[in-house]
């Protein structure tokens, strides 16, 4: 029997802190398609062996060349017309890093963008999972 099961890829917010005060949030513009040319956040399919936290660090790494460090897992995107290219579950998560990023791997370019300013649109359902970020934010600030 064969089974055709989705990949896993992960997404991740990652918020750029400067002497201790948020700058903004990064975001990378696509070098590939789908939505070549596009600004998108962060993020990649999962390898053979590597837990979903070692692909969030890899994946904002190699697209940012920034060391980050993991604040939560967010939400789990599992809707088939997410991505064009098929099926694809997406785990998001927060993460924090100080520096400049700069756009490497298959990402063209990578800024930090204030969430007041963001370009849109976002590739694949990146607006989406922001604005639940923005929500989380919110949340983790006003609970005791």
């Amino acid at each position: 029997m064969t089974y055709k099961n989705p990949p896993t890829a992960v997404d991740i917010i990652i918020e750029i802190y400067d002497k201790g005060i948020m700058e903004g949030i990064v975001l990378i513009k696509r070098k590939n398609n789908p939505f070549k040319n596009c600004w998108a956040l962060p993020g990649g399919f999962q390898d053979w062996g590597e837990s979903l936290e070692q692909t969030a660090i890899r994946e904002a790494n190699e697209e940012t060349g920034l060391d980050i460090v993991l604040l939560e897992q967010l939400k789990t995107y599992s809707n088939p017309d997410r991505d064009p290219r098929g099926p694809v579950n997406s785990v998001g998560y927060v993460a924090r890093a100080e520096g400049v990023p700069c756009g490497r791997d298959d990402a063209a370019e990578a800024k930090i963008f204030s969430l007041d300013a963001l370009l849109l649109p976002l590739a694949f359902d990146h607006a989406k999972r922001i604005e639940e970020y923005k929500q989380w934010s919110i949340y983790k600030t006003h609970r005791c």
